[in-house]
């Protein structure tokens, strides 16, 4: 072999050594940044957990450089995903997104749960804010919750109120507004709010509280009336109906809101790694839009304001459970 071979030689296996290296020395961020991310919905597809879920997905995906894949665990009012959530590998690649019901009112609803929220879980941010609605069927007199309070104090029985069930955010939203208000409003639980909205509509029950996503589609058919919003401020989507605070009923605060969750065990790096992807996949004008339209409000929050939210909903309706002595079905 000549001297000039051999210095090829030589020369070409430096080169393939040096882009083995290379190579090496790239696949792990590689493969990191192609990480599916698991996002787990305690709902069945088509709801409006699961809409808000695909809405942010995709674009969460993007800013994780990564896949997000929805997984619907619906059962057990939230315990299935929750139970999975708390067990899953704390590596920041299985998160739940949660309505507030499984993780701030089953706590002090249920005797026993196989998860506690402020123990097992940690807290990513908080996704949207929905705000519940007090809306009547469409041939109800009253355009206002004024009214409707003042009808049902003149109503044998009082007022007939609708809700997806026991120890659901509309019914304890039905109880504040009772507190505020002395009137007589009777509970009627429904399994789900779309029977519950039926019969609204069809004038069988008075009045329900729902999520506005849920209800805006009703009413701009012109089916169901919106009489007054169960918050500190009004609605973009609908600025004529007034707060139950503007019509002198303080107190009527009730918020569905989603946030998502990790395993507590997850790392502080990978959760705020989460936390930043989350804000910036909900300042996405096209994410943004789509959920504005639908009626619910982006609201990334901070991790601490999430956990310190949490606390106090906990507390907010745990009190209203244990005042109402109210028991799960």
């Amino acid at each position: 072999m000549t001297k000039r071979n051999t210095s090829r030689r030589q020369a070409l296996s430096r080169m393939a050594v040096a882009a083995l290296t290379l190579a090496s020395s790239l696949s792990p961020p590689v493969m990191a940044q192609a990480k599916v991310t698991r996002l787990l919905v305690a709902f069945p597809p088509g709801g409006p957990v699961d809409f808000v879920a695909r809405t942010l997905g995709e674009q969460l995906g993007k800013e994780l450089g990564g896949q997000v894949i929805i997984e619907n665990k619906a059962g057990a009012n939230g315990a299935i995903a929750a139970e999975f959530v708390k067990n899953a590998p704390a590596d920041g690649h299985t998160i739940w997104l949660t309505s507030v019901g499984a993780v701030a009112i089953n706590p002090p609803l249920y005797e026993k749960l196989p998860y506690d929220p402020l123990r097992d879980l940690a807290p990513i941010s908080l996704v949207v804010n929905n705000v519940e609605l007090l809306v009547v069927g469409a041939s109800n007199p009253a355009n206002t919750g004024a009214e409707f309070i003042a009808n049902a104090k003149l109503k044998a029985g009082g007022a007939t109120m609708a809700s997806s069930g026991t120890g659901s955010v509309p019914h304890l939203a039905m109880e504040l507004l009772a507190d505020a208000t002395k009137a007589n409003l009777v509970h009627v639980p429904y399994k789900g709010a779309a029977p519950a909205i039926t019969d609204v509509i069809a004038g069988h029950v008075d009045g329900f509280f729902g999520d506005i996503p849920g209800l805006v589609g009703f009413i701009k058919a012109g089916k169901l009336k919106p009489i007054g919003i169960a918050a500190a401020k009004r609605h973009p989507l609908l600025p004529d109906v007034k707060t139950f605070q503007e019509m002198g009923m303080p107190g009527v605060d009730s918020d569905n809101w989603y946030a998502l969750f990790a395993s507590k065990a997850t790392p502080a790096p990978d959760l705020e790694r989460l936390n930043q992807a989350v804000r910036r996949a909900l300042a996405n004008e096209g994410v943004r839009s789509k959920l504005l339209a639908s009626g619910a409000e982006p609201s990334a929050s901070s991790q601490a304001e999430l956990a310190s939210l949490l606390k106090n909903d906990t507390a907010k309706w745990g009190k209203v459970i244990r005042d109402k002595k109210i028991k799960p079905e």
